[in-house]
């Protein structure tokens, strides 16, 4: 049986991960006398493809919790990679990039922690644009003649911004759902015994365990 995770829009997603080494490939060449807009090409593609893995989901009524949870570690996964080979090209101070990355991580370590508890925290409003400003920012980097130009680094700074208020706003929402109760209408966890309704118990009480009945069953029917 094909697993309900296996559909089209996470196959995006997950090929958008599996793509990303030819991104990294693409923006070092550029450096080497290769094709900037080839590389910021690339890297755009990769990024559009979560508007369309996102809209499929939506079209087809077909999200799911792996969807929710992948979706936002590709996205991750491409900016943090790419931020890598700008800091080792220079073109991005180290700190930005770092910053950038340790919230990812956390973010993403949080996340796997969260889905272990059976709590799916898709990403917010202000985590989408987060990632817009993210992507705008690398492609910028990329084609930009000058790294250090001010609309260049306003770009930048602006990103690490949105970066840094969206984590602090996912910890606080992760937080809150964490502490709620189980709704009542959730029903049994897995492993737990429903409780038998009050005339069931009682006419057990009354008539002894169902085990002691199947006892005097097994002693009822003759030995051959």
């Amino acid at each position: 049986m094909t697993s309900p995770s296996l559909n089209l829009p996470n196959a995006i997603t997950v090929g958008r991960m599996a793509l990303v080494p030819i991104v990294v490939v693409a923006m070092l060449d550029a450096r080497r006398g290769g094709s900037a807009p080839l590389a910021a090409g690339l890297f755009g593609a990769l990024a559009a493809s979560d508007a369309l893995d996102g809209h499929i989901a939506r079209a087809r009524q077909d999200v799911t919790n792996f969807g929710k949870l992948v979706d936002p570690i590709a996205d991750k996964v491409l900016v943090a990679a790419a931020l890598v080979v700008l800091a080792g090209q220079e073109r991005v101070a180290a700190w930005v990039a770092g910053a950038v990355i340790v919230r990812e991580v956390a973010v993403t370590g949080m996340r796997f922690y969260a889905g272990r508890r059976g709590v799916v925290i898709s990403a917010s409003v202000l985590g989408k644009r987060k990632t817009l400003v993210q992507i705008a920012a690398v492609l910028t980097l990329i084609l930009a003649p000058d790294p250090d130009a001010w609309w260049v680094l306003l770009i930048v700074y602006a990103a690490v911004l949105l970066t840094v208020i969206s984590g602090v706003e996912y910890f606080a929402g992760l937080k809150k759902r964490l502490a709620e109760p189980p709704s009542p209408g959730d029903g049994p966890g897995v492993g737990d015994a429903a409780a038998p309704p009050p005339d069931q118990a009682s006419t057990t009480l009354a008539t002894g365990s169902p085990a002691s009945s199947a006892k005097t069953s097994a002693r009822q029917v003759p030995r051959r």
